[in-house]
């Protein structure tokens, strides 16, 4: 708690100053007190937005600053046609925020990872955030061949014994191809019992993508609190992005408040970009 304080006194006065004060005036772009460049950066897991439209979705995003986004499918369903997904991503697009991936989206049979790479073709990005059943990795190894896009496989903890942890995905992906890699949640991790901060180092070849958040305990009933109030070591996490030199997307999957979580992500977000400023 004392490391939270510290970070939001020495950055985050001007980061969540300028993500609060947007929820109640005019967009605010969050300000950095330090010059260091960061490789990573910020952006928005859309889970966060399950129970919200896309406009509320657009809304909350330009409020907090937040301009790349992974899409869920509640927006943008799977069985969209390239007219129903090029009005939804047109939305985005004039907002000024980048779609740069879609998932996290299940892949059970072949059917559904032929449609999951046609999806992800017509959305126009270059990688899949999934969870394909075990069965189909050599499949999907094909299709990521064919369509020349990444999967990265997203851990979800205790509860589902698909893709627990990083360690899980590393060994079922690491002879495969270099295209399939992980998108690591480093709350799931966290609950699984696991240092998410060492499933980076370890599998740094093959993180693609990270859903960061903070949870209260590290167990399966675990839940989700704002950034910086749980038990997750963030400076750590942003120190060890660092080390391995991290270009990919760090996207809030803020999973608390759903029905109107814009406090919680200005918060968190306010705190990791603290973090970012001054570790």
């Amino acid at each position: 708690m004392n490391s939270r304080r510290q970070f939001l006194k020495l950055a985050g006065t001007g980061v969540l100053a300028a993500g609060a004060s947007s929820l109640y005036a005019n967009p605010v772009m969050p300000v950095s007190v330090d010059k260091r460049e960061n490789t990573f950066t910020v952006g928005m897991a859309g889970y966060t937005f399950y129970r919200l439209t896309v406009e509320k979705t657009i809304e909350i995003m330009k409020r907090t600053g937040i301009t790349n986004l992974s899409l869920k499918d509640i927006h943008m369903p799977m069985n969209s046609t390239q007219n129903q997904i090029n009005a939804v991503l047109d939305k985005f697009r004039i907002a000024g925020l980048n779609v740069y991936t879609v998932g996290v989206v299940y892949m059970k049979t072949r059917e559904s990872a032929d449609q999951a790479f046609e999806y992800a073709k017509m959305a126009g990005v270059r990688m899949i955030v999934g969870a394909p059943d075990y069965e189909l990795l050599p499949y999907v190894e094909q299709l990521v061949k064919k369509y020349n896009l990444k999967v990265a496989i997203h851990n979800h903890g205790p509860d589902n014994p698909l893709y627990p942890n990083s360690t899980d995905i590393w060994n079922r992906i690491k002879n495969l191809d270099a295209r399939m890699g992980i998108c690591i949640d480093i709350g799931h991790t966290t609950r699984d019992g696991q240092d998410p901060s060492v499933d980076v180092m370890r599998y740094k070849s093959r993180i693609f993508d990270m859903h960061i958040k903070d949870v209260d305990k590290a167990s399966k009933d675990g839940k989700t609190v704002e950034m910086g109030r749980g038990i997750i070591d963030i400076p750590k996490i942003v120190e060890t992005l660092r080390k391995i030199k991290y270009t990919g997307n760090c996207s809030l999957e803020f999973e608390k408040d759903m029905e109107d979580p814009i406090a919680g992500i200005a918060e968190s977000i306010g705190y990791f970009k603290g973090v970012m400023a001054c570790k």
